[in-house]
Formats: C-alpha cells, sequence, structure tokens
C-alpha cells in the first residue's frame, strides 16, 4: 500500500481550506484518509499552516511520500525526512 501526506480540500467555493491528510495513493483526494496531521489555510496573509510535527515525522519514517505541496509546506514548518 503507498501512503502519502497530501492535502484535502475543505471550505467553500472560492475560500479553500485544507486538512493535511495521511492516505492511501489510491483513494480519491477528499475520500478515505488514515490520519489528519494539520491544516493550511491559504487564504489568510500569510498562509497559516499547523502540522503535528511529532505524526509528520512518525509518517515520513514508515516511508509515507509526501506530495511536492505538502514537501513545501514541511519544509516551511522546518520538518525534513
Amino acid at each position: 500500500m503507498a501512503v502519502k501526506l497530501r492535502l484535502r480540500r475543505m471550505g467553500q467555493k472560492k475560500a479553500p481550506f485544507y486538512r493535511i491528510i495521511v492516505a492511501d495513493s489510491r483513494s480519491p483526494r477528499d475520500g478515505r484518509f488514515i490520519e489528519e496531521i494539520g491544516t493550511y489555510d491559504p487564504t489568510v496573509e500569510p498562509s497559516a499552516v499547523k502540522i503535528d510535527e511529532e505524526a509528520a515525522k512518525k509518517w515520513l519514517a514508515n516511508g509515507a511520500q509526501p506530495t511536492e505541496t505538502v514537501a513545501k509546506l514541511l519544509k516551511q514548518a522546518g520538518i525534513e525526512k
């Protein structure tokens, strides 16, 4: 099972809000997920990012692959592989 760290879109039309989740790569974007590890709000200035550092490191150590966007957010938060 390929596990990914990716964004799940929430919020209203034209007002996006994202949750950073751990999910099977075969599941749809807003479908089933394993665990929620953070949030990302691009509508505020500067963008608000909150990530559970311990959970993110645990999943990265277990082989979960972040998407490009989530990798950038993790780098901003100071979380490296």
